[in-house]
């Protein structure tokens, strides 16, 4: 069995002297693990930083062995993440999100999404809210999307500024203003992203809450697993006013 295609690097873990085991999302076979033979040499070292983009070769006997990887550079973006605070804090917070995929379970849309994400992490008004809509995805792929598109009490499409904890619908303001304090504040960005422009760091948080909560319940919770310690600090940043 074997196959090639493009990934972006998620972790290793040491096997051995000089191997690794990568854990790579790629874009046609999803998350996906493999021994990487000197992975830990000079030459391969660099390219199996995380957020980094590769070209794998997958090689195994059998389909469900673990298998072999070839791997060359594409984008070596990793180095420009080192001592960024909030870029390393969403790093680790993709990683955590990436791994509640199944494994080998193809989800392009979101490999696609993790692409746009990465190369332009160095943008912090772009990238945070192509995080939290990257959240919303996740959700809507394995099962628990969001229902944004109209008032879960009046049917309205208008003016929708909050979504109930209870069904993950939006509430438009009328029917939410009296129960304002249990809903979550709806950001404007995960309504239009061609006209939200671009949001401000109380929007994020707003967003980054909103999808924590359904992330915690439906996927984390699920596994018996808390928020990861990344987003949380990242959250706070925004909280806080400093993406930065």
């Amino acid at each position: 069995m074997e196959w090639q295609d493009d990934a972006i690097v998620i972790g290793v873990r040491r096997l051995g002297e000089m191997d690794v085991i990568l854990e790579a999302m790629t874009r046609a076979h999803g998350r996906h693990l493999g021994v990487v033979r000197g992975g830990r040499s000079r030459r391969l070292q660099p390219a199996l930083q995380a957020g980094n983009a590769v070209s794998v070769a997958w090689r195994a006997r059998l389909d469900e062995q673990l298998g072999h990887f070839a791997v060359e550079p594409v984008r070596m973006r990793a180095a420009a993440f080192m001592g960024q605070r909030r870029t390393l804090y969403a790093l680790t917070t993709i990683a955590s999100l990436v791994r509640l995929l199944p494994e080998r379970d193809p989800h392009t849309s979101l490999y696609d999404a993790l692409e746009i994400i990465l190369n332009t992490m160095d943008q912090d008004d772009l990238a945070a809210p192509l995080l939290v809509r990257f959240e919303v995805a996740l959700l809507a792929e394995l099962g628990f999307g969001l229902d944004l598109s109209e008032c879960a009490a009046t049917g309205a499409k208008d003016n929708l500024v909050f979504v109930s904890p209870k069904s993950g619908r939006a509430v438009c303001e009328q029917a939410g203003e009296p129960y304002r304090e249990r809903l979550f504040r709806l950001p404007a960005f995960l309504l239009d992203e061609a006209n939200a422009g671009l949001p401000a760091m109380s929007e994020i948080a707003d967003g980054l809450a909103l999808t924590g909560y359904f992330l915690e319940r439906h996927l984390f919770g699920a596994r018996n697993l808390p928020l990861p310690e990344a987003r949380e600090a990242l959250s706070a940043l925004y909280r806080q006013g400093n993406g930065a």
